[in-house]
């Protein structure tokens, strides 16, 4: 399955659990800072999704933080008991191994590809934050979906990933 087919899977995957989405088309991005101009007319919690790995240990990890977070990838190594020096980028190709999607595209909404191998963290701020709606890349770099935050987990959740929350304030 490429982009447009695994974005319908997606798609298909929310309509099956009865979550209404709104999505916003836009012009590929590939940083944060390139899709906020896109975005800034949406209320809600926008993501900052980092794909890592634990080099010891050979563990995937999803981070999803609120989009203008600040992550020293050594301080959250310690939060997550990882081990200081240990948390890395991952490459690409175990990114598309592992959630089927590209650079510029990681996405907690890619968990439904994962199997069982991604270890999800998720920023308390988007379940406490009081935020209608949180954003994400549906499977592709040219779009944003939006979801309430009871929904999105309701959906983290039926993928098998139940999420590790960090407080980051």
């Amino acid at each position: 399955m490429a982009g447009p087919e695994l974005r319908a899977a997606l798609e298909d995957q929310l309509r099956a659990l009865a979550i209404p989405t709104v999505s916003v088309e836009h012009p590929e991005v590939f940083t944060v800072e390139e899709m906020m101009p896109h975005l800034k007319h949406l209320k809600g919690a926008h993501s900052k999704n980092l794909f890592l790995k634990d080099k010891r240990k050979k563990s995937y990890w999803l981070v999803t933080v609120l989009h203008d977070r600040k992550i020293n990838l050594n301080d959250l190594a310690k939060q997550l008991g990882v081990g200081s020096g240990n948390l890395r980028f991952a490459d690409e190709m175990s990114m598309l191994e592992k959630l089927r999607v590209g650079q510029g595209c990681a996405t907690p909404l890619a968990l439904f590809c994962d199997q069982g191998d991604v270890t999800f963290v998720l920023d308390a701020a988007f379940l406490e934050g009081g935020y209608e709606k949180v954003y994400f890349h549906p499977m592709t770099n040219t779009a944003t979906m939006g979801l309430s935050p009871d929904d999105f987990l309701t959906f983290v959740k039926k993928t098998g990933h139940d999420p590790i929350i960090v407080k980051f304030d």
